[in-house]
């Protein structure tokens, strides 16, 4: 496979990857979006429950107690029941939009106090302008210079204030514009590192209010007084609301004004804490919310904390806190909530996550799948692509050894056709002599590529008899003495293994002997000088074969055992071969239970060493 077409399939691959992480990624940052959503949705409903239920609560032990107290029964007057019904049924009405009008002015607070405190804990001397100021001197730039930034102490270091003594006013009276909006505009006092004075930066906040709203409400809230005042005229009590409301006719009459002393009563008095905590669990568990939360109850008129009950653990301060609050009581006659209960979850976000974990964690199973998947393709190509080149290789050298001899032996042939050669009986037996050993040659290349096909086919058929490894190796060395002397080599031999019968083949142990000392000889720069030796260790009868020859680099060294690998020879151009014989030879020793092993110096030379069981006795 070519580079241009690896690199395509990378390419091709590595967007398909990025592209399935991306729409991964979209879709749980969607799906963690959603949750939240119907997280807030769900604790604000908690919460507006709970709200109700504690002041009908209320509302029912307060008639109870008033039933046991009064038994005085009012007279029964079907017009005038009709019209209390008709007047609470207003009532109700108005009571309801109130609510519905006061929790949209909380929320709208509730934005500006958090926006307000956000910016108090970034500046400490921010001051509050009036837009009407701010119209006139601040967004006129000709009246600018008429502003005056009065500061008590000077800057720090970062340029912002220390002291909260500041003031903003100006020094010249113009004719004043009316503000524009009801937003509120805090200036901020920055000193100009050029000029060493004080700049003014102004940020805008939400409203603190709605004044739409607060019109509204106040419209409402006279409305309710009039209908107060029609109810006080009709004597009309909260026991006759409970008991329309629950289908009943009033069994017991009392005058409003009872109705006003659970508004006169404290906060602390009014609230269960303990009932509060678990009807708020409750409402939060029917909307699947599983999760410790911490509750707050508040005075609403001077923010004093009434209640406090930490349940949730493990507080993350880094985490901004949402909290989720709704007024309590609002339903008391004089038409202010007394209390505000309030709900925060720390670590919302780890709450989320976790309920998120059934699908981010076969996510990241899918995302180590598919990296895994495809560096191992990878590894596959580059493998596949290595072994075709060593391949590529191994073909030609076979090519090049079997032209040398079918050439040979072609020259003889048509040699031994020349009638004058063929009658020169010593010429005739000389290329005879040739044709043999050529085709001795041919058999032997022939027989080690078919001993690679039977060992990676597992046919190759290894017998199991006993090998005395001193006199193999004394045999093998005999026959390689041309051979040496052609190549005016020296070899040094010490077999002094006193016990040397394994179990093994003779014919594959020979054949794994030849390949060492013909790779000693091959890779020799000059005259080979080597060592073969025999001896006894633990059991095992060890045989080493020693060479001064090139050696060997590290990397080199985890690569000689792979077939078809050649080490590469630079200028030495008579080292010819399959790179098949050291591949053979491990897979020989490995399948007789042995191991081989290689020590190597680059330009020092190399030594092998074969490791097989002695025969047990």
């Amino acid at each position: 496979m070519k580079k241009r077409s690896i690199a395509l399939i990378i390419w091709l691959m590595s967007i398909a990857l990025l592209g399935v992480v991306a729409m991964q990624y979209y879709f749980i940052r969607e799906t963690y979006q959603q949750k939240s959503k119907l997280f807030d949705e769900g604790v604000m409903a908690s919460l507006n429950a709970v709200s109700g239920l504690i002041e009908r609560r209320e509302i029912y032990l307060f008639t109870r107690e008033q039933q046991k107290m009064n038994q005085t029964k009012y007279l029964q007057d079907q017009e005038k029941q009709r019209k209390k019904e008709r007047l609470l049924s207003e009532q109700l009405d108005v009571q309801e939009k109130i609510k519905l009008l006061q929790q949209k002015q909380i929320e709208i607070e509730n934005r500006f106090r958090d926006a307000e405190r956000e910016l108090k804990d970034e500046y400490g001397n921010a001051v509050e302008l009036e837009n009407s100021f701010y119209e006139t001197y601040i967004r006129r730039p000709a009246y600018q210079r008429y502003v005056d930034i009065q500061i008590s102490q000077g800057p720090s270091r970062d340029g912002n204030f220390i002291n909260n003594d500041v003031s903003i006013v100006a020094t010249v009276n113009v004719p004043i514009i009316a503000a524009k909006d009801d937003s509120v505009r805090y200036g901020i006092p920055i000193i100009d590192g050029t000029t060493g004075k004080a700049k003014l930066y102004t940020i805008v906040l939400p409203p603190k209010s709605s004044d739409k709203i607060a019109f509204e409400l106040y419209n409402y809230e006279r409305k309710l007084k009039e209908l107060n005042l029609r109810k006080l005229e009709s004597a009309f009590s909260l026991e006759d609301s409970v008991a329309i409301l629950g289908g009943k006719n009033p069994e017991l009459v009392e005058q409003v004004a009872i109705a006003m002393e659970l508004a006169k009563k404290p906060l602390r008095e009014r609230i269960n804490i303990t009932s509060v905590q678990r009807l708020i669990k409750d409402e939060l568990n029917r909307r699947d919310i599983h999760t410790p939360f911490n509750i707050e109850i508040r005075d609403r008129h001077n923010n004093n904390l009434i209640f406090n009950i930490q349940t949730a653990a493990n507080f993350n301060s880094s985490e901004k806190i949402t909290r989720y609050s709704t007024p309590l009581f609002q339903g008391d006659a004089n038409n202010q909530t007394p209390g505000l209960l309030s709900v925060y979850f720390p670590n919302k976000k780890s709450i989320i996550a976790d309920n998120m974990s059934y699908l981010i964690l076969p996510t990241l199973a899918l995302f180590a799948l598919l990296i895994g998947c495809f560096v191992y393709t990878l590894s596959i190509i580059f493998k596949q692509k290595k072994i075709s080149e060593m391949k590529t290789d191994f073909i030609n050298n076979m090519t090049h050894e079997f032209k040398t001899p079918v050439a040979t032996i072609m020259i003889a042939s048509e040699s031994l056709r020349d009638p004058e050669i063929s009658s020169d009986e010593k010429r005739v037996n000389r290329l005879a002599n040739i044709i043999y050993d050529e085709n001795v040659r041919l058999g032997s290349h022939i027989e080690r590529v078919l001993n690679i096909a039977r060992l990676e086919k597992e046919n190759l058929k290894i017998e199991r008899v006993d090998v005395e490894v001193n006199d193999l190796v004394s045999g093998v060395l005999d026959s390689m003495q041309l051979q040496l002397q052609k190549a005016n080599g020296r070899i040094n031999i010490d077999l002094s293994a006193e016990k040397d019968t394994v179990i093994g083949d003779e014919l594959h142990l020979s054949n794994v002997m030849f390949n060492l000392v013909d790779n000693a000889i091959k890779y020799s720069l000059d005259a080979p000088e080597i060592t073969v030796k025999t001896y006894n260790s633990k059991g095992n009868i060890i045989f080493t074969v020693a060479d001064k020859g090139m050696g060997m680099t590290k990397e080199q060294q985890e690569k000689i055992f792979d077939q078809f690998y050649r080490i590469p020879t630079g200028n030495i151009h008579n080292v010819k071969g399959f790179g098949l014989g050291l591949s053979y030879v491990n897979d020989i020793i490995k399948r007789l239970d042995g191991r081989i092993e290689v020590k190597s110096e680059k330009d020092k030379g190399t030594q092998f060493e074969v490791t097989l069981p002695l025969k047990s006795n």
